[in-house]
Order: C-alpha cells, then sequence, then structure tokens
C-alpha cells in the first residue's frame, strides 16, 4: 500500500515521498483512513512504529482541506506603529506529549509532513523554554500546538490560550504521562475543549488507568493494537550481563562501550547525578560522551541533541524522562546501567536503537540481588532474555541456573573482546580484581573503577550538561571542553 492509496492530500504526499518515506507502517495503514473518516482512535502501538506520522497525516490532510484561499488582509486603520493587543491563541489541533524532547520531535515531523501548506503553523509550548519567546510564538495564533501538560496550563490560566475552536486533541504516550503525574492536568485540558472534538490516544498499553481514562474521554473509538510484547523489537538483539558490584559493572561498560560494531549508543541511568557523573568519567577515559536529564535548560538538551545528530555525541547518558522522543538512527547500542523502574520503560529505553528497520543491540547491567526485576520485565515483555557472559569480566557468582546457557563474548563473535581506538583510554582498572561481595550499595560501594591517576580525586565540574570531545585534554595541558559547560 502507498500514501496515495490512505487518500491523503497530494501536498502531503508529495511532502512525505520527498522526505524518504515510500510505504506505511501497520500503523499509519490503520490510524490514517479511520482518522481521516472522522472517527476517535485508541492506538497500542510501540515506539518506533510511525506513530507521529499515524496521526499527524490525517489531521493536516483535515486542515489543508480548509485551508482559505488567500490570508486575511490586515488592518490598514490601524496607525503605524501603534501597539497591537494581544488576542488568545486559539488553534485547531493540540498533541499532548509527556516530555520536551517528544513535543519538539513531532513539531519537527509535523513541518516535515507540511513543507507545501503554506498556512499551517505549528509551534512547541513546553517548559524550559523562555516565557517570551512562547508568547511570540502564540502571538501568530498557530492552528497545531505541540506542548508539555505543566506549561499548556499555565497559559491556559493566564489567558492565553482558547481551546473553542479546537478540532482534534491527541494524546502522545498517554500511559508515560500518567506514571508522571499529569492525569489531572489532562482532565482540566480535556475539560477545557469542546465535546465535538476528535480525540486520538496513543500509549503503549490500554488497559487500567489509561483504559479507564479513554473511556471517558473518547466516543465510541476505533481500537487498535499493533504490537503485542512478543512481536516488540525483533531487530533488537537483547543480552543481560550480571555484575558483582559497582566497579565490576564500570569495568564492564567501559568494555562494551569501545565494541568496534558501536556507532553511538545510549547509556541509561536511574538518577540524574549519575548522569552527569558518568558522563563526566567517560568523557575523562576518552568517549565523547554527554549527559541528558531533565535537570538542563532546554537549550542545553537542544544542543546536546543535536551534536548526537551530528555524530559529536557518541555515547548519551540519559535518564528515563529526559530519553523520551529521541530519534537518532545511528544508535546502535543501549546499555541499561540501572534497570527501570517500569517494565514499560524497558521497552522504550530499547526502542531508541534498532530505528527503522535497523539492528541493534540492548544490555542491561544486572546485579545479583536484581534478578526479579529481570524477571518482571520478561512477563511484560513475553520474551526471555539471555544472559550473556564477556571473557574476562565473568562475575564471580554465576548466573541462575534458569537463566543460563548463554554463548560467553556477547553480541560480537569470539571472544567478545574489542581493542581500544587510539587516543582512548579506560575509565576502569583492568587489573583490579572485583570487590568481595555479591551484591552492592550504591552509597556504600566507592565509585572506583572510572577515574585514573591525578584526576582521581579531582572534584566534578558544575555544568556538566555539555560534552566533551574524544581528546580530552590538548597540547598545553589544558582540559579541552564544548558543549554546555
Amino acid at each position: 500500500m502507498s500514501f496515495e492509496a490512505l487518500g491523503l492530500h497530494a501536498t502531503i504526499v508529495k511532502a512525505v515521498n520527498e522526505a524518504g518515506y515510500t510505504v506505511p507502517t501497520p500503523v499509519q495503514e490503520q490510524a490514517v483512513p479511520a482518522a481521516i473518516e472522522g472517527r476517535d482512535l485508541l492506538v497500542s502501538s510501540q515506539t518506533g512504529s510511525g506513530k507521529t506520522a499515524a496521526f499527524m497525516l490525517p489531521a493536516l490532510h483535515k486542515l489543508v482541506s480548509a485551508e482559505p484561499a488567500a490570508a486575511p488582509a490586515q488592518d490598514a486603520s490601524r496607525p503605524r506603529g501603534e501597539r497591537v493587543r494581544f488576542t488568545a491563541a486559539k488553534p485547531k489541533m493540540l498533541v499532548l506529549t509527556p516530555t520536551r524532547e517528544l513535543a519538539l520531535q513531532v513539531t519537527t515531523a509535523t513541518e516535515k509532513y507540511g513543507s507545501y501548506m503554506r498556512r499551517i503553523r505549528a509551534v512547541s509550548i513546553l517548559g524550559g523554554m523562555p516565557y517570551p519567546k512562547q508568547m511570540q510564538l502564540l502571538s501568530k495564533n498557530p492552528e497545531i500546538l505541540v506542548a508539555t501538560p505543566g506549561r499548556l496550563i499555565d497559559h491556559m490560566d493566564s489567558g492565553k490560550i482558547d481551546f473553542s475552536e479546537l478540532e482534534i486533541l491527541v494524546l502522545d504516550e498517554a500511559d508515560r504521562m500518567l506514571d508522571m503525574g499529569f492525569i489531572e492536568d489532562i482532565e482540566k485540558i480535556v475539560a477545557a475543549t469542546p465535546a465535538s472534538r476528535q480525540t486520538m490516544l496513543f500509549s503503549a498499553t490500554l488497559d487500567g488507568v489509561v483504559g479507564n481514562m479513554a473511556r471517558r474521554i473518547t466516543k465510541n473509538p476505533m481500537i487498535i493494537q499493533i504490537a503485542s510484547g512478543t512481536q516488540r523489537h525483533e531487530n533488537i538483539v537483547q543480552r543481560v550481563h550480571f555484575v558483582d558490584d559497582l566497579s565490576h559493572k564500570n569495568r564492564l561498560l567501559d568494555h562494551l562501550l569501545r565494541d568496534e560494531t558501536m556507532d553511538q549508543a545510549v547509556v541509561f541511568t536511574a538518577t540524574k547525578r549519575d548522569a552527569d557523573t558518568i558522563a563526566d568519567r567517560l568523557n575523562i577515559a576518552g568517549f565523547a560522551a554527554a549527559a541528558l536529564h531533565g535537570d538542563m535548560h532546554q537549550g542545553a538538551r537542544n544542543r546536546t541533541l543535536d551534536s548526537m545528530r551530528r555524530g559529536q555525541v557518541r555515547v548519551l547518558v540519559a535518564t528515563d524522562v529526559a530519553a523520551r522522543g529521541i530519534d537518532v538512527p545511528t544508535i546502535t547500542h543501549v546499555v541499561n546501567y540501572d534497570l527501570p523502574k517500569f517494565p514499560e520503560d524497558y521497552v522504550h529505553r530499547i526502542g531508541r536503537t534498532g530505528r527503522a528497520g535497523r539492528n541493534g543491540l540492548a544490555i542491561s547491567l544486572v546485579n545479583h540481588a536484581e534478578g526479579m526485576n529481570v524477571k518482571r520485565i520478561e512477563r511484560f515483555t513475553k520474551q526471555t532474555i539471555p544472559v550473556d557472559v564477556v571473557v574476562g569480566f565473568e562475575p564471580k557468582r554465576s548466573a541462575p541456573a534458569a537463566r543460563s546457557g548463554a554463548r560467553p563474548g556477547g553480541w560480537k563473535p569470539g571472544d567478545g573482546r574489542s581493542a581500544a581506538k587510539p587516543g582512548q583510554r579506560s575509565f576502569s582498572k583492568p587489573a583490579a580484581a572485583p570487590r568481595d561481595g555479591g551484591g552492592y550499595s550504591r552509597d556504600a560501594a566507592p565509585r572506583e573503577g572510572f577515574r585514573t591517576g591525578p584526576a582521581a580525586g579531582a572534584p566534578r565540574r558544575e555544568g556538566s550538561g555539555g560534552y566533551r570531545g574524544s581528546n580530552p585534554r590538548s597540547a598545553d595541558g589544558a582540559r579541552r571542553s564544548f558543549g554546555d559547560n
């Protein structure tokens, strides 16, 4: 099936084809025709399945069909230089997303798909952006508004946005928004929209709280379920590596990131502080690394992501919230330095690799005490994640018998070793033996295994949101820094 067969406007089909897309994905095949008909949709689809186009293409089709023949004439009676009074923006479409990165990704995709639609404007309203800039965007009365719930509520309360003319409401990654505690904000926003609106909700699951909310805000919806847990990420090789303690984990991470097959990688941590710390230490070890988390200003986050898309950052150390919406096709590896709190987040994490049909590798570094968390992930995905062992980095304790049998050496053939690239040095102490004890405590365990030489006791510098190149010191011995330091 082609995009023309979906019934889309010719200008939209032209823009989509120029963007390199010729065949719609399964979620697009089902969602686009139903949305063009005006039906409410409840869609369960995994990340990377093309869901942004599934709701944006039919919305653009509807807007371009109602596009006026000419722009309204300016009021010639207003004296030149007179201050224009701000009036509330009245968008035709609202897309709610859980994170700023996902909101910007949706806005960028909208501009791409609507590149031949002259009078259709899409803007992002989100936290971290200066209010004057947002007021300037709203003053243009955009047809499409992409927003995070918290900042949108601020503008609603101040009378800057009026939803009386809203025609389409989209909740993207609704499950994540509820996990983040946005349910009251979402209900307030929905209550401010007309009952005649078309509603489309996209979520990893349609059960539980998400399902209850979906039934309340939709009218006779069409339910589309594209992928179950057993169908997810078939092009992504998944592995579990058991570690004895923090030092063992750090040495193994260093080794994995030196894999010659790695183009770019995302390392997931549980906390913002760990994201900064690990990114700093990876830079000291010679990797071009950067941190990405919610405490960074939006400008710093945007510059970090742009640097990764340009290939200047090879390792991105991120938290779950900040990584939502990252779409970089050259990400070949995902490493779970810390396991996620919820199994659903595991699916979103590993979905950062294997994009657009490419192959990827997802590795979880798991302490022996976290075995039950792995089992919960396996129950959710309905897949068994093989245990792997890298020769030279074996844990002191054996993996559970029911989970053993994995081939030594990891993803690559052979013994899994990869030579360090010139100019890089390990942030681990290869000769150091793992500390005694089956588990580890993040508070009790010293953060050894990263720094070597005189830098081991140096305090961490502020402003680690940027990145440093693969050669951390210049000829005169001064540290060369880039980005947002």
